[in-house]
């Protein structure tokens, strides 16, 4: 072989293994269903402290999921993140998502809030509140989720469309709870109860409360959050006639969800998508998600932000997420049968 030739071959063969070892150790892959403002200060500040830098593709989880299907095992993905656990079993069950044992983040995140094998984990969470009209709902008319299908609530529930991956995954844990017969018979009475057709999205339904349109709504407790901390006056006005209730706090508790992520099976970046995991469920990250997104932190004893504080602890639905998640094709069809649209 001519020197030239050799000389020449080596250094291409040089530079493909620098530019491998360059992408291993410096990139992580993110497929993020996220959609808050806090995600860009998240990648920001881990690759200030790692020097890993985070390339996102945002999109929708099932065009997340059904894009790396398309991929298969070339997909450039190594971590998929989604704001259920719902899609996240999905993505599992597809074969999408691999098992990582790791240390730190099986002692920082309860238990019930990650996937027992290590598929995925809760990175924060939310609680799924029922927000109410001060003047004319009395907290205690309304302990448990199940309260929500009385006939005494009748035209008096707002709650959005059977394709919020939240009621889904609501109607999950009750699925797991009640059982098939109670839960679809709840689904109808809720049904029965809605002042209006579901329209919009959880901001939507904590509006209609305020405005007489309806005396109850279902919520993740960061949408209220946001709107009890605005300065804008309307706002103000709004989180002024309303109160807070944590469902089913004499027995099971209040279901909690997740925005969670898993490492991709097929993670080109494994080394560098697990440290981005483990950053996920730093103090500095904890804090990110609670201040700016009032989100609940994941990680027991970080700090909670102030109006998350100011609504006092409550009893949270130990039921493993991985459960509502698999109960989530029943859930919708339960949904369908009751006529939740």
């Amino acid at each position: 072989m001519h020197i030239g030739t050799r000389a020449a071959l080596t250094a291409a063969f040089t530079a493909t293994l620098l530019a491998s070892v360059g992408a291993s150790a410096a990139e992580v892959n993110v497929y993020s269903s996220r959609h808050y403002d806090v995600d860009k200060a998240l990648y920001d500040t881990f690759t200030q402290q790692t020097g890993i830098k985070v390339n996102v593709i945002e999109g929708k989880e099932d065009e997340l999921i059904e894009r790396m299907k398309t991929e298969g095992a070339n997909s450039p993905a190594d971590v998929l993140i989604t704001v259920d656990a719902g899609r996240l079993w999905r993505a599992q069950e597809a074969g999408l998502l691999q098992p990582t044992r790791n240390k730190a983040l099986e002692a920082a995140i309860p238990a019930h809030l990650r996937e027992p094998e290590g598929h995925w984990f809760g990175i924060s969470k939310r609680a799924r509140i029922i927000v109410y009209n001060k003047a004319t709902v009395k907290p205690a008319d309304l302990p448990r989720y199940e309260s929500l299908a009385e006939p005494a609530w009748k035209g008096r529930v707002l709650v959005r469309g059977s394709n919020s991956v939240y009621n889904q995954s609501l109607v999950g844990s009750l699925l797991a709870a009640d059982g098939e017969a109670k839960t679809e018979a709840w689904a109808k009475g809720v049904v029965a109860n809605m002042a209006r057709k579901p329209q919009g999205g959880d901001t939507d339904q904590i509006k209609g409360v305020a405005a007489g349109e309806g005396d109850v709504a279902v919520s993740n407790t960061y949408y209220f959050a946001r709107i009890a901390s605005s300065t804008k006056p309307e706002d103000k006005a709004i989180a002024d006639k309303l109160g807070v209730i944590f469902p089913n706090q004499g027995d099971r508790g209040t279901h909690v969800n997740i925005s969670g992520a898993g490492i991709t099976k097929s993670a080109p970046n494994k080394e560098s998508a697990e440290k981005f995991l483990e950053y996920l469920i730093s103090p500095d990250a904890q804090r990110m998600f609670t201040e700016k997104n009032f989100e609940y932190p994941i990680v027991a004893g970080a700090p909670t932000a102030p109006v998350l504080v100011s609504w006092g602890t409550f009893k949270e639905d130990p039921l493993n997420a991985a459960v509502y998640g698999k109960n989530n094709a029943e859930a919708l069809k339960i949904m369908d049968r009751a006529g939740w649209k």
